[in-house]
């Protein structure tokens, strides 16, 4: 029920942005902010990963954080779009938002149901919040992809690998 109305809620609070309209700037500089913003985003996820790994957490989130920021500059830049809303809901999930990660994937999902990144992060998100039926659904839809998002989703499903949220 609650996704039914979030998902169309979510789709008309994005593409009715005010920041959407492009008529003080031109195509080009609005491809430019949208890049840079999204890849300022990806490189402080890049560089939090490996904190992660390093076992520094506190700055890793700060950089999650950080992230989070460009990434919903970027989404109200350029609404809708799978990869986008894939990090929104990888930082969301990072930083202990479990409901606003799950809406941003499922968001996603919606508009690209193959997505192999959301339907491995979504796998992870439930675990993590002990839904393991409903990982393995989205383990299901990746088994055919050879990709390493199954091997990955897999390892945590199984308990082989243990998900850092």
């Amino acid at each position: 029920m609650i996704k039914k109305i979030l998902i169309p809620l979510l789709f008309f609070v994005f593409t009715t942005s005010p920041l959407l309209a492009a008529s003080t700037s031109s195509n080009d500089t609005v491809k430019k902010n949208i890049i840079s913003s999204y890849k300022s985003a990806e490189n402080r996820i890049k560089k939090a990963k490996k904190l992660e790994k390093k076992g520094k957490t506190d700055k890793a989130l700060k950089l999650y954080k950080k992230a989070f920021i460009f990434l919903k500059k970027a989404n109200l830049e350029k609404p809708i779009d799978p990869n986008t809303l894939n990090y929104l809901g990888f930082t969301s999930r990072k930083l202990g938002n479990f409901e606003d990660a799950e809406v941003y994937y499922l968001l996603g999902l919606s508009l690209d149901p193959d997505h192999n990144g959301i339907n491995e992060y979504l796998g992870e998100l439930y675990v993590v919040t002990k839904r393991i039926d409903l990982a393995k659904e989205r383990l299901q839809v990746l088994k055919s992809c050879d990709c390493e998002e199954y091997s990955e989703l897999k390892e945590i499903i199984d308990g082989t690998k243990k998900s850092k949220y």
